[in-house]
């Protein structure tokens, strides 16, 4: 099953030295993902200040500077597995880097008939 970790955290929480560790440790994980056949994808974000938001009410787009909602922890970044199930995906999640300092959700991927396959 597929699975999407989406990482939480204060995006000023690391320094630069910490943040580039922390893409360092990821792209290690995503290597062992890799060699196990469970890697599909990661990537971390800009930060928010660069989001843009739009909404479609009655036809007519809302575009807003920013993200979504106002939290304490922003969306900073994802990974997406293919694990046998939620507690192998927990299990995975707990090796983020980014768990050491915010939030791992855990969501699992709805499969859609008709959606190219992930390459």
């Amino acid at each position: 099953m597929k699975y999407m970790l989406l990482i939480y955290m204060d995006e000023n929480a690391l320094s630069e030295t910490e943040r580039e560790h922390c893409y360092a440790e990821s792209a290690q994980l995503a290597q062992e993902l890799n060699a196990k056949g469970q890697y599909l994808s990661t990537a971390p974000l800009h930060p928010v200040a660069t989001a843009t938001s739009i909404r479609v009410r009655d036809g007519k787009s809302l575009i807003t500077d920013g993200p979504f909602a106002e939290t304490r922890e922003q969306l900073g970044g994802f990974f997406l597995i293919d694990a046998q199930d939620l507690d192998e995906a927990i299990a995975i999640a707990s090796q983020i880097p980014g768990a050491r300092v915010g939030t791992v959700e855990i969501r699992p991927v709805i499969e859609v008939a008709g959606l190219p396959a992930q390459s």
